[in-house]
């Protein structure tokens, strides 16, 4: 009884720990979304919407994944499918990149900490995700237009 006790308290502080980063988060991208400053900051990024031929709204869940891991990122990319920015395609480009480079500073980090090279761990899972992603982008393009024409 005791183990059940302390999986169910420590669910819900793992719980709670998440929303009071993700919650905040949220809401400052709201803010930042509604004075469009979002825009500013996602328009130098672009050139990934165009690299991987998805809409320019997936920079910023993508960016987001980036830089504040898979838990985190996907806060903003459930939020952006449900507001209907995003396109099936766009969320299976943005999952495949994450899936190959996600919290790019807080694993780094980590590695660093035990003695790795931070650039070589930087640079490896960034080109890792980029071919992979640009490779699945391609093709998915041509089954999207061979699906289209069977129309």
């Amino acid at each position: 009884m005791e183990v059940l006790k302390e999986g169910f308290f420590g669910s819900i502080h793992s719980v709670y720990s998440i929303a009071i980063i993700i919650i905040p988060i949220m809401i400052a991208l709201q803010v930042l979304k509604d004075f469009k400053i979002l825009d500013k900051i996602t328009k130098p990024f672009n050139f990934l919407s165009r690299i991987f031929k998805t809409s320019d709204e997936a920079v910023l869940p993508l960016l987001v994944g980036i830089i504040f891991g898979l838990s985190y990122g996907a806060g903003v990319i459930i939020q952006s499918a449900k507001e209907g920015e995003l396109t099936k395609r766009d969320l299976l480009i943005i999952t495949i990149f994450l899936a190959t480079c996600h919290a790019v500073f807080e694993d780094t980090l980590l590695f660093v900490a035990v003695g790795a090279n931070g650039f070589i761990i930087i640079g490896t899972r960034l080109v890792a995700a980029f071919i992979l992603t640009c490779f699945i982008a391609k093709k998915t393009s041509v089954v999207i237009s061979l699906n289209a024409n069977n129309k």
